[in-house]
């Protein structure tokens, strides 16, 4: 059963939208407060509805300490926040989506609905890169240890969700590793905006695509420090693409 974390201090809120959603099928939990919430996405729920106004911490750091933690399920950002700037600075924490209150509920069902498709296909990959476990064969002489990658390349595992620059590897929220991977697959293409946005955030997003342009610059900044000898490069008014050799010179 797909999972919904609600963190939300307001109760009328709160039960208002648990009982919604348990309605639409989904097992809902509620924490009231940034450190439940923090242990309450321990248990890795496949959505998490998230208030920025709790009453012991800003929800953009419950936000950001669940993406250091390795939490990579969708976070929407329900807030009377409505400002242009906060949604980029929410955005920019890790989270992906962003609703200002109050909201049409039929919208946030809909994103709801997206962000628990996303995630249920990441943890159906995740399953798959599983190897079954099977009897001891005879030892086999040991293969010659490669000496490690330092150039500063680029390598994408789309199967175990994991990017490398050189010998180190990167640690990317969600929509960063869907962007990245779909530049890759395609390198030194050019990947249009309306792919990225259909293929990353779903045809059912709602939001600005302003939110592209926060996760490229994010993107960029990781490869930057990493090193690496891979770009992103715009090609304005169509969209981005991967370009060899041009980083790091």
């Amino acid at each position: 059963m797909t999972t919904v974390l609600i963190v939300e201090d307001d109760v009328d809120i709160a039960l208002t939208l648990q009982r919604m959603l348990e309605r639409q099928g989904y097992d809902v939990t509620w924490a009231d407060t940034g450190q439940k919430g923090l242990d309450a996405i321990r248990d890795n729920p496949h959505v998490v509805l998230l208030d920025l106004g709790l009453p012991d911490m800003d929800g953009l750091d419950v936000c950001q300490q669940a993406r250091d933690d390795g939490y990579d399920g969708g976070i929407m950002i329900l807030t009377a926040r409505s400002d242009e700037l906060d949604r980029v600075v929410g955005l920019d924490y890790g989270a992906d989506d962003y609703l200002p209150k109050p909201f049409p509920i039929a919208e946030m069902q809909a994103r709801v609905r997206a962000l628990a498709r996303r995630a249920e296909r990441m943890r159906g990959v995740a399953d798959d890169t599983l190897a079954p476990v099977s009897e001891p064969a005879e030892a086999q002489p040991a293969a010659p240890v490669e000496a490690p990658d330092v150039s500063g390349s680029l390598r994408v595992n789309t199967a175990a969700r994991r990017v490398f620059v050189g010998p180190q590897e990167l640690t990317l929220t969600t929509k960063e590793f869907d962007v990245v991977a779909l530049l890759d697959a395609d390198r030194g293409a050019v990947v249009t905006r309306e792919r990225l946005m259909s293929e990353v955030w779903d045809e059912n997003w709602f939001g600005s695509t302003k939110t592209l342009d926060v996760t490229m610059g994010r993107l960029r900044a990781k490869l930057d420090e990493a090193g690496s000898t891979v770009e992103v490069v715009t090609v304005r008014g169509v969209g981005f693409r991967l370009e060899d050799g041009t980083a790091g010179a």
